[in-house]
């Protein structure tokens, strides 16, 4: 007797087993945990609560000015 093999399920079933192992490894994969300044960060936030207008005002300076250089 001769055998005759189902090629697109068995691709099918190897896709579906990839997948699952892939799934399963990305969700147990841990991020990488950076050293953080806390420091640093308390002095940007202190920067920004004092000088929030001006911070806002740069802010939007900042995104006008590639407006202006995409329309020339």
């Amino acid at each position: 007797m001769a055998v005759t093999r189902l090629k697109r399920k068995a691709k099918r079933n190897k896709v579906r087993s990839k997948v699952r192992v892939e799934t399963i490894q990305r969700l147990n994969s841990k991020p990488v945990i950076k050293s953080v300044d806390v420091e640093q960060i308390k002095e940007e936030f202190a920067k920004n609560s004092k000088g929030s207008k001006a911070a806002k005002k740069e802010t939007k300076a900042k995104k006008e000015e590639p407006k202006a250089e995409k329309e020339d």
